[in-house]
């Protein structure tokens, strides 16, 4: 069965987080439901929908920005309480907008993270988890790397609290009380998390993850060990996921999953005889997918998917017709309907364009007056900065509350600027002079109109560190401008991984000297992505990375005193040699360097670079007959006089060129 929806657009609120739009639940079967939603302003609203116009049942003051929203209530009783984490704060509303919580945590971090379970809060700062019961102090673990996200086992399935911590270190923490139970690696940085089914599935105990990188995965998390059940590869390379839901929107009796992300696809993965999610439907909304919501809005009995995206629009995708069947009778009353609707909706835009006006007059009057201040028109910018694995490249986003007018682009190290397909932005490049004044590259975006998101994508070359800046220019008046700053770190193509392989030749870098855990921890993170800033607790921690460009390893280990490197890249080596020598002479701090070379592993990273400089130059050449093979099969009419191997270039043609455009440099690199 195909899934038809349609879209429609509720309402706009403020600039919203990830996971802070929920549905409270529904008086009886099938009815229309209230969304609750909470936005950077501070602001919860409650609306609903009635004859098409959103109806407000409560509107909270501004306040804090609101990072989460979840519903609550007493246990087995339907969760019909608002609760929302703002600053280190959690209040609690009613669904009528009365309040009747205000908790104050005094975590020195504001709350990025919340579950809530009966009596029971979970909650996480960037590093800490705090577990209160009735707002008293429980548990507590501090994590060594940043907590993305956390979920609790339903209680009244598995009988006993069974918290779950997604980590930036591309682990899941299992935990018990104030300890881990047991960690679960994922393939990527898992940035939610959420109960299948919204129960925990058959055994209460199956967990749903999604990675910054766009992979789902569900895990069955035992007592003893986790059990993986399946995994969906991005393989259409779209966004990283934000908001997981289950919920029936098929029909045929078994929840779907419904996922978001953040380039604005919304998909819906129904369940095949084998519990294997097949992809049922997708669409793509232009901007990301903060919170995505399974039920009935709109009109009852008609089930829909309700979305909010970043900029705070609350959309729906429902299974109500547009067209209705109607005979002559229904035709009158809906083109009345329609009629009512257009005069409601002109009356509404001259108020709009009146206020303009008066707040207009209003500026220039206070910006022309002698005490005036300039006001500079704030707005919020959404970025993300992320090394690709499949193609060892950056990808920066960017996404903006209102329309981008122009992103300049400056950075003081050579890098290359990748096509991206989904870009419709102009680009156009200055001449720098990199000796003079460091610029390496200046080049400027200009969006079309309505643009709010832009993907660029980058390769830089390890070794060569420094800064990239993105000035971003949205469509305001007054003009503005942010910066934004992201560090290109010496070794920029290495990302963290789990294990290694122990047994290739390795050359090894021993550092000792008087300097301190801390110290040596902020030279790794200045060289290597994916590193947590705070110093892991213990004495003593080992980080393994891999070269998403060449394949090959490195593995670093230090405490106090000595830092031992290994790699079976002596580029690596060397790279690593020359930037901490530079940052410990900085400090004059004394270090003795040693190295062992290994002869054998020079043969063998050669070996991993063959097949990839062979591809590359069969590329190349390949894309330089194109031309010539196009001129004869016009002067011959046809390709039957060619051999097999010329008839195959002319056939993939646009993609071989496509290909060669993806990978400027590409062979320099590899030469390098």
């Amino acid at each position: 069965m195909d899934l038809n929806l349609n879209r429609a657009d509720y309402l706009q609120v403020g600039v919203t987080s990830q996971k802070t739009m929920k549905l409270l639940p529904a008086s009886r079967y099938r009815a229309t439901q209230k969304v609750v939603v909470g936005d950077h302003d501070g602001v919860v609203m409650c609306f609903g929908m009635k004859k098409g116009e959103a109806v407000t049942v409560f509107k909270t003051l501004p306040g804090q920005k609101i990072a989460r929203l979840e519903l609550g209530g007493v246990l087995n009783t339907p969760q019909e309480k608002i609760f929302i984490a703002a600053g280190s704060e959690i209040r609690g509303f009613t669904k009528r907008g009365k309040q009747f919580l205000s908790f104050e945590t005094n975590l020195t971090e504001s709350i990025k993270a919340m579950h809530i379970s009966g009596s029971d809060l979970f909650l996480s700062a960037s590093y800490i988890y705090n577990h209160y019961c009735d707002c008293k102090d429980q548990h507590y673990y501090l994590s060594g790397d940043k907590i993305n996200d956390v979920i609790c086992l339903p209680v009244e399935r598995v009988l006993h609290d069974v918290p779950v911590l997604a980590c930036q270190d591309r682990v899941l923490r299992v935990l018990q009380g104030s300890d881990v139970m047991y960690e679960i690696e994922v393939p990527g940085p898992p940035t939610v998390l959420a109960l299948h089914n919204g129960n925990g599935g058959d055994s209460g105990e199956d967990l749903l993850f999604g990675t910054s990188d766009g992979k789902l995965g569900l895990i069955q998390i035992t007592t003893s060990k986790p059990i993986h059940k399946w995994e969906i590869r991005n393989e259409k390379k779209r966004g990283g996921i934000l908001c997981i839901d289950s919920f029936d929107i098929v029909g045929d009796g078994v929840k779907d999953l419904l996922v978001g992300r953040d380039d604005g696809m919304v998909e819906v993965y129904s369940f095949d005889n084998a519990n294997e999610p097949v992809l049922r439907f997708d669409q793509a909304l232009s901007e990301s997918v903060t919170s995505i919501q399974g039920g009935c809005v709109g009109k009852d009995g008609y089930d829909e998917i309700v979305v909010s995206t970043y900029s705070g629009w609350v959309t729906g995708l429902t299974t109500e017709p547009i067209h209705k069947e109607s005979g002559p009778g229904e035709e009158l009353k809906i083109n009345q309907e329609m009629q009512n609707k257009i005069s409601s909706l002109r009356s509404e835009l001259e108020h709009l364009q009146y206020k303009v006006l008066q707040e207009r007059e209003k500026y220039q009057q206070s910006s022309q007056s002698s005490k005036a201040k300039s006001a500079v028109p704030s707005f919020s910018v959404n970025d993300k900065f992320t090394l690709n694995k499949d193609d060892a490249s950056y990808s920066l986003i960017l996404e903006v509350q209102t329309a981008i007018d122009n992103v300049l682009i400056q950075s003081d190290v050579p890098i290359d600027l990748l096509d991206v397909d989904k870009n419709s932005a102009v680009v156009s490049f200055s001449s720098c002079d990199s000796e003079s004044n460091d610029n390496f590259l200046l080049a400027t975006y200009r969006c079309q109109a309505n643009t709010t998101r832009l993907e660029l994508k980058i390769r830089s070359i390890e070794g060569q560190y420094g800064t990239l800046q993105a000035y971003v220019t949205p469509r305001i008046q007054p003009k503005t401008c942010q910066v934004r700053q992201y560090l290109i770190k010496p070794l920029s193509l290495h990302q963290r991984t789990h294990f290694i392989d122990h047994d290739r030749p390795m050359n090894t870098l021993t550092l000792t000297g008087q300097f301190s855990f801390a110290e040596l921890h902020s030279w790794v993170v200045f060289c290597l992505p994916e590193v947590p800033e705070k110093p892991p607790a213990g004495e003593c921690v080992t980080f393994y990375f891999q070269n998403t460009f060449l394949d090959t390893q490195l593995e670093s280990t230090y405490r106090k005193g000595e830092g031992v490197f290994k790699s079976d890249n002596i580029s690596t080596i060397s790279i690593l040699k020359d930037v901490l020598s530079k940052e410990a002479t900085k400090r004059k701090i004394n270090l003795n360097i040693s190295y062992e070379i290994n002869e054998v592993s020079v043969k063998h990273t050669l070996k991993l670079i063959h097949p990839k400089l062979e591809y590359q130059l069969l590329l190349a050449k390949k894309v330089q007959l194109i031309d010539a093979l196009k001129e004869l099969q016009v002067h011959e009419g046809n390709t039957n006089f060619l051999i097999p191997e010329y008839r195959c270039i002319l056939e993939e043609a646009d993609h071989l060129q496509e290909e060669y455009k993806k990978q400027p440099a590409h062979l320099e690199r590899l030469y390098g």
